[in-house]
């Protein structure tokens, strides 16, 4: 089993930034793709950044294209996504997930992610 544990987040003023982190303990996730994902409040979550197994491929919503960057340090273990030139339409509940075993490649596809952090807020106030 593989467990996701998020931090960062809080609010901040628009155009400032934000950093998200998310710790993988259990079972590695050396071979599994990973995202983040967002919800707003009366919206359908979105997924809006995925990186494959490597750690070197990576894609985005268009709407934090060139904002927002989501890397790994120690592959292993922790994902983050760096978030840059926030606005208020930022706001939301952010997730992190991974795909399982062996499905290394990016997806948007939320339902092919099985393992789920608890989510952290993010306030953007213009």
């Amino acid at each position: 089993q593989v467990q996701l544990v998020q931090s960062g987040g809080g609010s901040v003023l628009a155009g400032g930034s934000l950093r998200l982190s998310c710790v993988a303990s259990g079972r590695p996730v050396t071979n599994n793709a990973m995202a983040w994902f967002r919800q707003a409040p009366g919206k359908e979550r979105e997924t809006i950044a995925t990186i494959d197994w490597s750690r070197s491929s990576t894609d985005y919503l268009d709407s934090v294209k060139g904002r927002f960057t989501i890397f790994a340090d120690d592959p292993q273990k922790t994902l983050y996504l760096q978030m840059n030139s926030l606005k208020p339409e930022d706001t939301a509940t952010y997730y992190c997930a991974a795909r399982g075993p062996g499905y290394g490649a990016i997806s948007f596809r939320q339902h092919e992610y099985i393992y789920w952090g608890q989510g952290t807020q993010v306030t953007v106030s213009s």
